[in-house]
């Protein structure tokens, strides 16, 4: 079975943060969504970390990116409107929407997805605050 990381999730093990050793264990069944690969990208490079080889290493250790199908981008707009109101982005609805189409239980950094009653499991990398 596969495990989603959200963007949080993967940075929290990159940046050896609270919770990442929860994401290393996982990494030989994990799955990240390409738009949420971006989004790793994005924060890596306004670190000043360099990202040639990131994809490669990630891969070599067993996760694989998948693209953002049709499919996920209509599960991802209808879940604005149950998600509105704490704010979750595009980013973290195709993470979702990723675990709902593979029903695979998703890994995040953001406390706030627990609280919410989706058709996915999702578990925090980090205690509750």
């Amino acid at each position: 079975m596969s495990v989603v990381l959200d963007a949080s999730a993967l940075l929290g093990f990159l940046q050896n943060e609270p919770g990442g050793d929860q994401v290393e264990a996982v990494l030989s069944e994990a799955v990240i969504s390409s738009v949420n690969w971006s989004e790793v990208v994005q924060k890596s490079v306004a670190a000043d970390v360099l990202v040639d080889g990131m994809r490669e290493d990630l891969e070599a250790l067993g996760a694989k990116i998948l693209p953002f199908t049709a499919e996920e981008a209509e599960i991802a707009g209808q879940l604005w409107l149950q998600t509105r109101t704490v704010g979750l982005s595009l980013g973290d609805r195709a993470c979702l929407s990723l675990g709902m189409r593979l029903q695979a239980p998703v890994l995040t950094a953001d406390q706030v997805w627990i609280t919410l009653k989706l058709p996915v499991t999702v578990r925090s990398i980090r205690p509750p605050i």
